[in-house]
């Protein structure tokens, strides 16, 4: 962890450092930092404390002041770092950085070019999948899609009230689903009177069929793929195949709708639309609740200690 910090407040980054479980090294270079003025303090710290200590900085408003760096070590050879992982509650594998999540969720989430080159690829992809009843086609939509970064991002936003990301991921959802439909419905449009496909592909295929039939699993798969996504950022396990599995229940679901729509197939679009809108929602709702989950698990700062910091900054600006 890297600090640059004002040299008023330098003393009291350092005493709420020096008492923290997990913590392994501190060093600090007064006067090492010209823009903004002051120290840069350098932490080793455990993963699984990081989050503990990161509130203490907010405490004091470190983050206004100057700013916190956390990163990863790829490898670190210290019997001082090992004896201070041993002592830090809990397993680092399990622990939430949540500043982290919101800044990983938060990047993700944003309307751009590029995800909406994505989303409208793979949507293109399913529908292809759809008329010709090929599920390598279909995994290939899947591998494509990128909407798990704005289900995460507005999960994120729900559990921790962070209405701004949540307005973001919800335009980017609101806004992406529906152009990569349209786009896909264009196109299977322009292939009927040309012969790519016949009229009633849809009566004759049957691989695909457990798209518009909503049911119970469909709910299941669509709860169990928003945990298995949020359980991927929390843990900053690899999100790709995630992706995929997150892409099962919407980015098919909305190919279906395209195509279903363009051959009069009414019926089985409705159905496939709410086969998308109540997977999406499943998504959601379970990745909030492993948030939840993790909020109350996680130790939060005591009360007092937090009044305590508050007062050492208001301290600190008297001084400055």
């Amino acid at each position: 962890m890297r600090i640059f910090v004002p040299e008023a407040l330098s003393d009291a980054v350092v005493d709420c450092s020096t008492g923290e479980l997990g913590v392994a090294e501190i060093s600090r270079q007064r006067g090492a930092s010209v823009v903004p003025p002051g120290d840069v303090i350098h932490i080793l710290v455990a993963r699984e404390s990081v989050e503990a200590l990161v509130e203490k900085l907010h405490a004091l408003d470190v983050q206004e002041q100057g700013s916190i760096s956390v990163t990863m070590p790829e490898l670190v050879l210290s019997d001082r770092a090992d004896k201070a992982t041993a002592e830090a509650p809990g397993e680092g594998a399990d622990a939430v950085i949540w500043d982290e999540v919101s800044r990983q969720t938060g990047e993700d989430s944003r309307l751009t070019w590029s995800y909406l080159a994505f989303l409208i690829l793979a949507t293109q992809l399913a529908a292809i999948g759809i008329v010709t009843d090929s599920t390598i086609a279909i995994v290939g939509a899947m591998a494509v899609g990128p909407e798990f970064g704005p289900l995460a991002a507005l999960a994120v936003a729900l559990a921790r009230r962070q209405w701004k990301l949540g307005r973001r991921a919800a335009i980017a959802l609101g806004v992406g689903f529906p152009l990569a439909m349209l786009a896909a419905a264009f196109t299977a449009w322009l292939s009927v009177p040309l012969g790519l496909f016949p009229s009633d592909v849809l009566d004759r295929n049957s691989a695909t069929d457990f798209i518009y039939h909503t049911g119970p699993y469909s709910l299941i798969v669509a709860v169990l793929a928003g945990t298995a996504g949020m359980l991927s950022v929390i843990s900053r396990r690899s999100a790709a195949l995630v992706g995929v599995f997150i892409s099962v229940t919407t980015v098919p679901a909305a190919g279906f709708v395209a195509v279903a729509l363009v051959l009069g197939e009414y019926q089985k679009a409705a159905g496939s639309a709410l086969q998308l809108l109540l997977n999406l929602v499943g998504i959601v709702v379970a990745a909030v609740a492993v948030l939840l989950f993790y909020r109350m698990v996680t130790k939060r700062l005591p009360g007092g200690v937090a009044r305590t910091l508050k007062r050492q900054r208001s301290g600190t600006r008297r001084q400055a």
